[in-house]
């Protein structure tokens, strides 16, 4: 069986990226398919010794530091690909690689990260952020949105069957696309945490320092509660911004290797978490760390969270709501009924182990194949 493994872009190493590692290892004869790739591939045991097709925005200028910039281009990069004689097509897509064009005796599955929030529910947010509200520059953005948008929902219908990475995917993938989808929860590598640790009087927040992961209303809710220490881990275009924001009780890190990372969630008293995500792996693998989690209680944290057992939602996105929900989980770890048991996050974050994720998507694909 020829196997072709579509993905959006290789230029980091991220959540997707580790679903795609597990994709290409459920089938390791797989050719993978990318608009550009500028990772070290010998460094990435996933992709070493792998054979991957780019396109031609890859040899385009300045595509190593601003790809992002051809995403015009992108549509008609993904449907250049010869996909001719391939008989199972996963596409690995949260931009484009779903809509490669893919031959008729084929079977097309997407794993579905989330149709372009940029293009659809959260334009306005993307372009409030950027400064580009109003001006000509605005109107030719929006035009484009609007023209990737129509080429997005046509792509779609090309898809055989979806597979989300969360039930609010599942949903968002039905808004925007009017198709179904299965629900296949994204791998998290849970053996590589111990959950016995000592937990110390620190709070912890870990992300990339982008706007939408809302790191300020974590440092501000902190700036508010001074006898209670805040570390945070993560780099990103808004690290100067934050660290000029952060009171004396909160220490700011940068960026850390993950074993430092993991040394951290290991001994925290709760791990903090305020954006709106798909999914949200760090959340997962605080549990398994044997931390519960403190955080915004929709999209995928909702999933992943139990409330009151493996953690607190909270029921805004505001820094008075983070501290109104901290000040309840003090008051609850000293409650004998719950308490956040170390044992019980762990038993949570068992859910999304690797294993699972290669037993789903194996089992999806057979029976997908054996009624082709």
């Amino acid at each position: 069986m020829r196997v072709a493994i579509v993905h959006d872009w290789l230029t980091t190493w991220a959540g997707a990226e580790k679903a795609l590692a597990e994709l290409l290892n459920c089938f390791p004869q797989a050719e993978l398919f990318t608009t550009v790739n500028f990772l070290e591939q010998d460094k990435i045991p996933a992709l070493k010794g792998k054979v991957i097709h780019t396109s031609f925005i890859q040899k385009m200028p300045l595509a190593r530091t601003r790809y992002r910039h051809y995403l015009p281009l992108m549509p008609l990069a993904v449907e250049q690909f010869d996909l001719k004689g391939f008989d199972l097509i996963l596409s690995s897509s949260h931009a484009v690689a779903k809509g490669v064009i893919s031959d008729p005796n084929a079977v097309h599955i997407c794993y579905c990260y989330s149709p372009m929030r940029y293009a659809w529910d959260m334009q306005h947010q993307y372009l409030r952020e950027a400064g580009k509200e109003k001006g000509m520059v605005s109107w030719l953005i929006r035009w484009q949105l609007h023209r990737l948008r129509q080429w997005d929902y046509l792509s779609a219908q090309r898809v055989d069957h979806f597979v989300a990475i969360s039930n609010y995917i599942k949903r968002r993938i039905k808004t925007s696309y009017r198709r179904d989808a299965d629900v296949i929860y994204p791998p998290v590598n849970v053996s590589k945490f111990r959950s016995d640790r000592p937990r110390e009087d620190f709070y912890l927040t870990a992300s990339r320092m982008v706007p939408y992961k809302r790191m300020d209303l974590v440092i501000k809710a902190f700036n508010t509660m001074p006898d209670k220490q805040l570390i945070v881990i993560g780099d990103g275009p808004d690290y100067t911004k934050l660290a000029a924001l952060a009171g004396p009780n909160v220490t700011l890190l940068g960026y850390q290797a993950d074993s430092v990372l993991i040394d951290h969630l290991e001994r925290t008293q709760a791990f903090l978490f305020m954006a709106e995500e798909d999914f949200g792996i760090l959340p997962v693998e605080a549990q398994a760390a044997g931390a519960p989690v403190i955080g915004y209680g929709v999209g995928g944290l909702a999933e992943t969270i139990l409330n009151n057992v493996t953690g607190l939602w909270v029921e805004e996105q505001t820094s008075d709501a983070l501290v109104k929900t901290v000040q309840q989980f003090e008051a609850h770890k000293r409650d004998d009924n719950i308490g956040f048991s170390p044992e019980v996050c762990r038993q949570s974050a068992e859910r999304f182990a690797t294993v699972n994720f290669t037993w789903a998507i194996q089992s999806l694909v057979n029976k997908h194949l054996a009624i082709r």
